[in-house]
């Protein structure tokens, strides 16, 4: 007697009607609450025809911008919100949203309608006629309306400056390797992500260069726009972060971009000590070089939690307690860096040698602990 035939398993109601994901469209924000749906709009209408989503990577803004996102992907599906507690800087927001899709394709557009996202079709079609690996939205290819006035006078000068610095770096023919405006394969930044630095905002540059193969660029020129609301979340704590992401790279990562910045400030604190050390020698070198040595460290702890730690920055209370635990930790490598540059002092060389052997004597110490107990 013949089985009676199996029945297909009945599809889930309309299966048939979702077309596949092709792009998924992250979006860092911070305090950016009012450009939501202007920016979701303009994404509508420049990607019709396609199947998209925006995840909104947003650390914990204070002025809600988080609940304005939840609360429009409440009624729309294509919106996500990944909210981030106790974490920030945009190439860790970059990296988290676009590791978050399941797009083939994601682009990385900001938060503050600066860029033109009536370019995204052009990247989209690119990369999917494998044309390119890697569409890069430039302000500087010299075509007309290809510019970065919006950024004003100084800013664009110091972004001309970095993408120099960040062509001699790459190798290659990029006229805006620093650009936030851009899209990608996902799986380019799945096979480097472990590799990559989630503080500081050059997260471009950083995928390119982490590259075991360099993967094929295409440039599109666009206009950068004025900021529509809101306010520029760079600073002088980003140059020296990207500074620190040039050298790790120059050092095939060997180095970490944040040792490299923790050194930087180091540096200054060598600078520091000295000159208190020089101001207070009549009072004697021990005594002067203790209180130089104390100045230095609170020099230190405070240009690392505005710059090396930034994406873990301590305000309020917390900055204090850290400031204690720094100066707890730091007194270990205190008592020896007072001992050994009163020795170097005492066998004849001059004053700022001493001062120099006794700062360096405690900057390893310094790292290896503060950044595990501190940060």
């Amino acid at each position: 007697m013949n089985a009676p035939p199996k029945r297909p398993a009945p599809e889930r109601p309309g299966a048939a009607a979702f077309a596949p994901l092709e792009l998924g469209v992250i979006v860092p924000t911070f305090k950016e609450a009012p450009n939501v749906a202007p920016l979701l709009a303009k994404l509508e209408a420049a990607l019709r025809g396609v199947v998209w989503q925006a995840i909104f990577v947003d650390d914990d803004s204070p002025d809600g911008t988080a609940q304005v996102v939840k609360a429009i992907a409440a009624r729309d599906s294509r919106v996500i919100c990944l909210h981030r507690i106790g974490r920030r800087g945009l190439a860790g927001a970059v990296i988290e949203g676009a590791l978050a899709s399941a797009a083939p394709f994601v682009a990385v557009i900001d938060g503050d309608l600066q860029h033109d996202e009536t370019l995204l079709p052009k990247m989209l079609k690119a990369l999917q006629e494998d044309r390119a690996d890697v569409v890069v939205g430039s302000r500087y290819l010299g075509v007309a309306g290809a510019d970065a006035s919006a950024l004003g006078a100084t800013r664009e000068a110091g972004s001309r400056l970095a993408n120099w610095l960040g062509r001699r770096v790459l190798r290659a023919p990029v006229t805006d390797p620093m650009s936030g405006f851009f899209m990608i394969r996902r799986d380019l930044i799945e096979a480097v992500a472990p590799d990559l630095a989630t503080s500081g905002f050059k997260v471009l540059f950083d995928i390119l260069a982490s590259q075991k193969t360099p993967p094929r660029y295409l440039e599109l020129p666009y206009e950068f726009r004025e900021r529509h609301a809101g306010e520029s979340k760079l600073d002088n704590g980003v140059v020296v972060q990207y500074l620190g992401l040039l050298a790790a790279k120059l050092s095939r990562d060997l180095i970490s971009p944040r040792f490299i910045m923790f050194g930087l400030v180091g540096l200054s604190g060598v600078g520091v000590n000295l000159a208190i050390l020089r101001l207070l020698l009549h009072i004697g070198f021990a005594q002067a070089q203790l209180i130089a040595a104390l100045g230095a460290m609170t020099s230190n702890y405070l240009i690392n939690n505005a710059v090396t730690y930034r994406d873990k920055r301590k305000t309020g209370l917390a900055l204090l307690t850290g400031y204690i635990r720094f100066v707890v930790l730091c007194s270990v490598p205190l008592a020896a860096n007072v001992a050994v540059a009163t020795m170097v002092y005492e066998r004849g060389p001059s004053w700022w040698v001493a001062g120099v052997a006794g700062a360096i004597v405690a900057a390893v110490w310094n790292y290896v602990t503060t950044s595990r107990a501190v940060w």
